[in-house]
Protein backbone atom coordinates (compact mmCIF):
# COMPACT_ATOMS: atom_id res chain seq x y z
CA UNK A 1 0.00 0.00 0.00
CA UNK A 2 2.85 2.23 0.28
CA UNK A 3 3.53 2.56 -3.18
CA UNK A 4 -0.44 3.19 -3.91
CA UNK A 5 -0.65 6.79 -4.54
CA UNK A 6 -4.95 6.32 -4.65
CA UNK A 7 -7.43 3.85 -3.72
CA UNK A 8 -11.50 4.78 -5.10
CA UNK A 9 -14.35 2.58 -4.12
CA UNK A 10 -17.82 2.71 -5.14
CA UNK A 11 -21.35 0.98 -4.93
CA UNK A 12 -24.89 1.25 -6.00
CA UNK A 13 -26.20 -0.86 -3.27
CA UNK A 14 -26.54 -4.31 -2.26
CA UNK A 15 -29.32 -5.90 -4.15
CA UNK A 16 -28.93 -3.12 -6.89
CA UNK A 17 -29.03 -4.25 -10.65
CA UNK A 18 -25.41 -6.03 -11.27
CA UNK A 19 -25.36 -4.20 -14.48
CA UNK A 20 -25.29 -0.72 -12.93
CA UNK A 21 -21.31 -1.62 -12.53
CA UNK A 22 -20.79 0.31 -15.41
CA UNK A 23 -21.98 3.49 -13.51
CA UNK A 24 -20.21 2.61 -10.53
CA UNK A 25 -16.79 2.55 -12.74
CA UNK A 26 -17.91 6.22 -14.34
CA UNK A 27 -18.72 7.36 -10.37
CA UNK A 28 -14.78 6.38 -10.19
CA UNK A 29 -13.46 8.22 -12.69
CA UNK A 30 -15.37 11.14 -11.28
CA UNK A 31 -13.60 10.91 -8.14
CA UNK A 32 -10.40 10.12 -9.77
CA UNK A 33 -10.46 13.69 -11.88
CA UNK A 34 -11.70 15.75 -9.01
CA UNK A 35 -8.12 14.20 -7.29
CA UNK A 36 -5.85 15.26 -10.51
CA UNK A 37 -7.74 18.44 -10.40
CA UNK A 38 -5.59 19.13 -6.61
CA UNK A 39 -9.27 17.33 -4.43
CA UNK A 40 -8.75 15.89 -1.80
CA UNK A 41 -10.27 12.72 -0.68
CA UNK A 42 -13.32 14.33 0.97
CA UNK A 43 -14.36 16.18 -2.84
CA UNK A 44 -13.56 12.99 -4.61
CA UNK A 45 -15.55 10.97 -2.58
CA UNK A 46 -18.68 13.41 -2.48
CA UNK A 47 -18.61 13.64 -6.79
CA UNK A 48 -18.76 9.98 -7.04
CA UNK A 49 -21.57 9.85 -4.84
CA UNK A 50 -23.27 12.51 -6.52
CA UNK A 51 -22.47 10.80 -9.94
CA UNK A 52 -24.70 7.83 -8.65
CA UNK A 53 -27.68 10.11 -7.19
CA UNK A 54 -27.83 11.06 -11.01
CA UNK A 55 -28.48 7.38 -11.68
CA UNK A 56 -31.83 6.52 -11.99
CA UNK A 57 -31.26 2.94 -11.35
CA UNK A 58 -30.14 3.52 -8.15
CA UNK A 59 -32.07 4.04 -5.00
CA UNK A 60 -30.62 7.39 -4.14
CA UNK A 61 -31.12 11.04 -6.10
CA UNK A 62 -32.93 10.70 -8.90
CA UNK A 63 -34.63 7.45 -9.08
CA UNK A 64 -34.89 7.20 -5.23
CA UNK A 65 -37.70 5.13 -3.70
CA UNK A 66 -41.69 6.73 -3.06
CA UNK A 67 -42.93 5.89 0.21
CA UNK A 68 -45.97 4.20 1.06
CA UNK A 69 -48.39 7.13 -0.15
CA UNK A 70 -46.96 6.36 -3.37
CA UNK A 71 -45.94 10.82 -3.62
CA UNK A 72 -43.54 11.26 -0.97
CA UNK A 73 -39.81 10.90 -1.78
CA UNK A 74 -37.31 11.63 1.42
CA UNK A 75 -33.55 11.50 1.08
CA UNK A 76 -30.58 11.13 3.39
CA UNK A 77 -27.01 11.77 2.73
CA UNK A 78 -23.83 12.31 4.67
CA UNK A 79 -20.30 12.79 3.98
CA UNK A 80 -16.77 12.44 6.20
CA UNK A 81 -13.51 13.06 6.10
CA UNK A 82 -10.34 11.27 8.13
CA UNK A 83 -10.23 14.79 10.30
CA UNK A 84 -13.26 14.28 11.65
CA UNK A 85 -15.50 16.30 9.82
CA UNK A 86 -19.22 15.13 9.51
CA UNK A 87 -21.99 16.52 7.84
CA UNK A 88 -25.84 14.55 6.68
CA UNK A 89 -29.01 15.90 5.31
CA UNK A 90 -31.94 13.18 6.81
CA UNK A 91 -35.63 13.53 4.67
CA UNK A 92 -34.33 16.30 2.48
CA UNK A 93 -37.07 16.50 -0.16
CA UNK A 94 -37.14 17.85 -3.73
CA UNK A 95 -33.20 18.34 -4.35
CA UNK A 96 -31.52 16.45 -7.25
CA UNK A 97 -27.92 15.82 -5.41
CA UNK A 98 -28.87 15.50 -1.31
CA UNK A 99 -25.12 14.89 -0.55
CA UNK A 100 -24.62 18.04 -2.02
CA UNK A 101 -26.33 19.91 0.77
CA UNK A 102 -24.93 16.95 3.27
CA UNK A 103 -21.52 18.83 2.44
CA UNK A 104 -22.95 22.30 2.97
CA UNK A 105 -23.60 21.34 7.02
CA UNK A 106 -20.30 20.85 6.99
CA UNK A 107 -19.98 24.14 6.87
CA UNK A 108 -22.37 24.74 9.73
CA UNK A 109 -22.42 24.33 13.92
CA UNK A 110 -24.56 21.50 13.14
CA UNK A 111 -23.66 17.83 12.38
CA UNK A 112 -27.20 17.35 10.76
CA UNK A 113 -30.28 18.57 9.52
CA UNK A 114 -33.62 17.45 8.63
CA UNK A 115 -36.78 17.49 7.30
CA UNK A 116 -38.09 20.63 5.99
CA UNK A 117 -35.27 22.38 6.89
CA UNK A 118 -32.76 20.64 5.31
CA UNK A 119 -34.97 21.24 2.41
CA UNK A 120 -35.02 25.03 3.08
CA UNK A 121 -31.34 24.91 3.72
CA UNK A 122 -30.91 23.70 0.44
CA UNK A 123 -32.88 26.37 -1.13
CA UNK A 124 -31.24 28.96 0.86
CA UNK A 125 -28.07 27.64 -0.66
CA UNK A 126 -29.66 27.79 -4.14
CA UNK A 127 -29.51 24.15 -4.42
CA UNK A 128 -32.82 24.16 -6.98
CA UNK A 129 -36.19 22.53 -6.61
CA UNK A 130 -36.22 19.47 -8.32
CA UNK A 131 -38.52 16.34 -8.57
CA UNK A 132 -36.64 13.00 -8.49
CA UNK A 133 -39.68 10.52 -8.98
CA UNK A 134 -39.10 8.22 -11.81
CA UNK A 135 -41.46 6.09 -13.93
CA UNK A 136 -39.23 3.39 -12.71
CA UNK A 137 -40.25 4.48 -9.12
CA UNK A 138 -43.68 4.44 -9.39
CA UNK A 139 -43.35 0.82 -10.97
CA UNK A 140 -41.29 -0.39 -7.89
CA UNK A 141 -44.09 1.30 -5.66
CA UNK A 142 -46.63 -0.95 -7.34
CA UNK A 143 -45.34 -3.81 -6.94
CA UNK A 144 -44.14 -2.69 -2.95
CA UNK A 145 -47.70 -2.14 -2.67
CA UNK A 146 -49.14 -5.55 -3.86
CA UNK A 147 -46.87 -7.46 -1.43
CA UNK A 148 -47.86 -5.26 1.37
CA UNK A 149 -52.25 -5.96 0.51
CA UNK A 150 -50.97 -9.81 -0.79
CA UNK A 151 -52.45 -9.10 -4.00
CA UNK A 152 -49.77 -9.78 -5.88
CA UNK A 153 -46.07 -9.39 -6.81
CA UNK A 154 -43.37 -10.82 -8.03
CA UNK A 155 -41.89 -11.82 -4.63
CA UNK A 156 -39.08 -9.61 -4.65
CA UNK A 157 -40.71 -7.48 -1.64
CA UNK A 158 -42.22 -10.51 0.59
CA UNK A 159 -39.79 -10.43 3.09
CA UNK A 160 -39.97 -6.20 4.06
CA UNK A 161 -43.93 -6.53 3.33
CA UNK A 162 -44.38 -8.73 5.84
CA UNK A 163 -42.48 -6.66 8.48
CA UNK A 164 -44.03 -3.71 7.99
CA UNK A 165 -47.92 -5.63 7.59
CA UNK A 166 -46.89 -6.60 11.53
CA UNK A 167 -47.25 -2.84 12.03
CA UNK A 168 -50.37 -2.74 11.07
CA UNK A 169 -49.75 0.31 8.61
CA UNK A 170 -52.80 2.07 8.91
CA UNK A 171 -52.38 2.39 12.72
CA UNK A 172 -49.42 4.46 12.72
CA UNK A 173 -49.84 6.28 9.08
CA UNK A 174 -48.82 9.84 9.15
CA UNK A 175 -49.04 10.93 5.40
CA UNK A 176 -51.09 13.50 4.05
CA UNK A 177 -52.62 10.57 1.13
CA UNK A 178 -55.07 8.17 2.81
CA UNK A 179 -53.78 5.32 4.57
CA UNK A 180 -52.87 1.93 2.12
CA UNK A 181 -54.50 -1.32 3.67
CA UNK A 182 -33.18 -0.10 0.41
CA UNK A 183 -31.12 0.55 -1.02
CA UNK A 184 -28.13 2.98 -0.90
CA UNK A 185 -25.15 4.52 -2.92
CA UNK A 186 -21.43 5.60 -1.52
CA UNK A 187 -17.92 5.79 -1.99
CA UNK A 188 -14.69 5.59 0.04
CA UNK A 189 -11.46 7.49 -1.20
CA UNK A 190 -8.09 7.10 -0.41
CA UNK A 191 -5.85 10.11 -1.57
CA UNK A 192 -2.28 10.36 -2.73
CA UNK A 193 -1.57 12.59 0.96
CA UNK A 194 -2.98 9.25 2.88
CA UNK A 195 -6.52 11.49 4.04
CA UNK A 196 -9.37 9.35 3.41
CA UNK A 197 -13.65 10.01 3.24
CA UNK A 198 -16.73 8.23 2.27
CA UNK A 199 -19.79 9.63 1.27
CA UNK A 200 -23.22 8.09 1.36
CA UNK A 201 -26.64 9.14 -0.05
CA UNK A 202 -30.15 7.24 -0.10
CA UNK A 203 -33.87 7.09 -1.04
CA UNK A 204 -34.63 5.14 1.96
CA UNK A 205 -36.95 2.09 1.78
CA UNK A 206 -40.40 2.15 0.59
CA UNK A 207 -41.83 0.38 3.54
CA UNK A 208 -41.37 3.31 6.13
CA UNK A 209 -43.26 5.99 7.73
CA UNK A 210 -43.23 9.28 6.72
CA UNK A 211 -39.92 10.79 8.74
CA UNK A 212 -38.03 7.77 8.77
CA UNK A 213 -34.29 8.22 8.79
CA UNK A 214 -32.42 4.85 8.12
CA UNK A 215 -28.34 4.21 8.99
CA UNK A 216 -26.76 6.84 5.66
CA UNK A 217 -26.64 10.43 8.03
CA UNK A 218 -26.44 8.63 11.68
CA UNK A 219 -22.42 8.71 12.33
CA UNK A 220 -20.80 5.21 12.56
CA UNK A 221 -23.51 3.45 11.02
CA UNK A 222 -23.68 4.31 7.18
CA UNK A 223 -20.58 5.92 7.34
CA UNK A 224 -17.14 6.16 8.85
CA UNK A 225 -13.51 7.98 8.69
CA UNK A 226 -11.07 8.27 10.45
CA UNK A 227 -6.48 8.55 9.86
CA UNK A 228 -7.01 4.72 9.97
CA UNK A 229 -9.50 4.21 7.03
CA UNK A 230 -13.31 5.16 5.69
CA UNK A 231 -15.94 2.52 5.27
CA UNK A 232 -19.47 2.72 3.81
CA UNK A 233 -22.72 0.56 4.34
CA UNK A 234 -25.58 -0.72 2.54
CA UNK A 235 -28.49 -2.53 3.32
CA UNK A 236 -31.35 -2.63 5.55
CA UNK A 237 -30.53 0.96 7.78
CA UNK A 238 -32.36 0.08 11.02
CA UNK A 239 -30.20 -3.20 11.03
CA UNK A 240 -26.73 -1.35 10.41
CA UNK A 241 -27.56 1.37 12.68
CA UNK A 242 -28.23 -1.10 15.43
CA UNK A 243 -24.46 -2.65 14.81
CA UNK A 244 -23.03 0.81 14.63
CA UNK A 245 -21.58 -1.31 11.34
CA UNK A 246 -19.25 1.51 9.64
CA UNK A 247 -17.49 2.34 13.22
CA UNK A 248 -17.20 -1.52 13.89
CA UNK A 249 -15.77 -2.14 10.98
CA UNK A 250 -13.35 0.78 11.25
CA UNK A 251 -11.82 0.06 14.51
CA UNK A 252 -11.12 -3.03 13.41
CA UNK A 253 -9.20 -1.73 10.99
CA UNK A 254 -7.69 0.43 13.64
CA UNK A 255 -7.10 -2.70 15.67
CA UNK A 256 -4.39 -3.37 12.78
CA UNK A 257 -7.23 -6.14 10.79
CA UNK A 258 -6.79 -5.93 7.23
CA UNK A 259 -9.44 -4.63 5.18
CA UNK A 260 -10.65 -7.67 3.38
CA UNK A 261 -11.01 -9.48 6.82
CA UNK A 262 -12.89 -6.53 8.19
CA UNK A 263 -15.24 -6.00 5.52
CA UNK A 264 -16.33 -9.61 5.91
CA UNK A 265 -16.34 -9.59 9.41
CA UNK A 266 -19.08 -6.72 9.03
CA UNK A 267 -21.02 -8.56 6.29
CA UNK A 268 -21.00 -11.71 8.70
CA UNK A 269 -22.55 -9.79 11.67
CA UNK A 270 -25.54 -10.19 10.02
CA UNK A 271 -28.34 -12.98 9.51
CA UNK A 272 -28.43 -14.34 5.76
CA UNK A 273 -32.13 -12.85 5.12
CA UNK A 274 -30.82 -8.96 5.87
CA UNK A 275 -29.24 -7.71 2.26
CA UNK A 276 -26.07 -5.80 3.55
CA UNK A 277 -22.89 -4.50 1.66
CA UNK A 278 -19.57 -2.40 2.75
CA UNK A 279 -16.59 -0.69 1.22
CA UNK A 280 -13.57 -0.73 3.30
CA UNK A 281 -10.37 1.12 2.14
CA UNK A 282 -7.11 1.16 4.84
CA UNK A 283 -3.61 2.39 5.25
CA UNK A 284 -2.53 -1.43 3.82
CA UNK A 285 -5.50 -2.43 1.40
CA UNK A 286 -9.26 -2.04 0.14
CA UNK A 287 -12.06 -4.49 -0.10
CA UNK A 288 -15.28 -5.29 -1.19
CA UNK A 289 -17.97 -7.20 0.79
CA UNK A 290 -21.91 -7.78 0.27
CA UNK A 291 -23.87 -10.99 0.66
CA UNK A 292 -26.23 -10.11 -1.70
CA UNK A 293 -25.03 -9.14 -5.56
CA UNK A 294 -24.25 -5.54 -5.04
CA UNK A 295 -22.55 -3.32 -8.03
CA UNK A 296 -19.67 -1.42 -7.47
CA UNK A 297 -16.20 -0.43 -8.91
CA UNK A 298 -12.69 0.11 -7.71
CA UNK A 299 -9.82 2.62 -9.02
CA UNK A 300 -6.44 1.79 -7.48
CA UNK A 301 -3.21 3.67 -8.77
Amino acid sequence: MNDVKYVILTHGGVTAPQTGSDSCARAADEALGALDAGGEALAAAIAATARLEDDPRFNAGTGSNLRLDGRTIEMDAAVMASDGRFGAVACVERVKNPVLVAAKVMETPHLIIAGAGATAFARRLGFADHDPVTEAARERHGRALAALRGDGGDGDYTNDAARFHALTATRFWNFDAEPVECDTVGAVVRDTHGRFAAAASTGGSTYSLRGRVGDVPLMGAGIYAGPHGAVAATGVGEEIARRLLARTVYDWLADGVAPARAAQRGVAMFPDVIAVGVLVVGRNGQAIASNRNMPSAQLVG
